[in-house]
């Protein structure tokens, strides 16, 4: 079976961007919110009070001069900084990414190192493999035929997967099937518009 976003409700499943004015899935979109000093702060976990601005997770439309236009005038206030805000954006949504890591860590949903990442593939239990993005050639190559339903993720350094699994460092994760591999497919594609993401077998 071929892993499916996280399904959301009816009623909330769709926004109009600020920016191109179509309405889309959220699954696909970043949520702004204005603070009380006037910025525009990114939600990534869609929970802050306010008016959420909305616009697709890419950084090369959030860069771009007409949409710092478009914010200011859904913010009601002076155009923001949008390089910062993608920046911050990035970090927001990478902290997401391995928060769930690190939940699916804690609920025995992850396992680290190639022997129980190996053994998880060849059981079927795996969703998603993750490979350090500074691995070495050898580690890089390894995995690259999974079976189908199974997604090769390259996103993020062994520094940082090893601190969402409470390690100095990780080169092979396995996230198994089941809600947090789904929630974890929407943030490392909403991830994909702001830093470098290869997902192979989506």
């Amino acid at each position: 079976m071929i892993l499916e976003l996280e399904p959301e409700s009816t009623a909330r499943r769709s926004r109009r961007s600020v920016v191109t004015r179509r309405v889309q899935p959220r699954a696909g979109m970043v949520r702004l919110v204005r603070a009380p000093d006037g910025r525009l702060v990114p939600d990534v976990l869609e929970r802050l009070p306010g008016r959420g601005i909305w616009l697709e997770a890419r950084r090369d439309l959030l860069v771009d001069p007409k949409t710092r236009r478009a914010l200011a005038r859904a913010a009601g206030g002076a155009a923001p900084d949008t390089e910062a805000l993608a920046a911050e954006i990035e970090r927001g949504l990478v902290q997401r990414c391995l928060d769930l890591l690190g939940l699916a860590k804690r609920g025995r949903q992850a396992v680290s190192g190639y022997e129980k990442v190996r053994d998880a593939v060849r059981e079927g239990r795996a969703a998603i493999v993750l490979i350090a993005r500074d691995a070495g050639r050898d580690a890089q190559s390894a995995f690259r035929h999974l079976p189908e339903g199974m997604l090769r993720v390259v996103a993020f350094d062994r520094e940082e997967t090893g601190r969402a699994l409470g390690r100095d460092q990780a080169v092979y994760v396995a996230v198994m099937r089941g809600r947090l591999a789904r929630k974890l497919l929407r943030e490392l594609r909403r991830l994909s518009g702001f830093r470098p993401v290869e997902i192979e077998g989506a």
